[in-house]
């Protein structure tokens, strides 16, 4: 799977999906953390690439219609993020890309629990 991850998450996540055989690249590598969300979604549309993010404005399906984009995944942190529940969070999507697409799809991911909205 070709992600782009946000620039709320941090190496460790990009470390975690590129082991497990994803192809990772970063709005920070990209210089792209300037970016409106609306551009982002636009970038990643363009290359092919789903986001993963922590910004709640992607869980708007009516702001980003799933089904133009090839996937999005918003990680539902705690109140009280720390790098190991950030961490469950990225190995939860991983488990959750193993067997399920996420192409046309937003995806809120959330400690041991997916929610997946699919339009029609």
């Amino acid at each position: 799977m070709r992600i782009k991850l946000d620039e709320n998450l941090g190496l460790r996540a990009r470390d975690l999906l590129a082991a497990a055989g994803h192809d990772v690249c970063t709005v920070v590598q990209q210089e792209l953390c300037s970016a409106t969300d609306a551009e982002l979604a636009t970038r990643c549309a363009t290359e092919g690439r789903a986001i993963v993010t922590l910004d709640l404005d992607f869980a708007n399906p009516l702001r980003f219609p799933p089904e133009i984009h090839h996937g999005i995944a918003v990680l539902r942190a705690p109140a009280h993020q720390t790098g190991a529940a950030i961490e469950k969070l990225v190995r939860t999507l991983i488990s959750a890309m193993e067997t399920q697409d996420i192409e046309g799809k937003l995806w809120i991911v959330e400690e041991g629990r997916l929610r997946i909205f699919q339009p029609g």
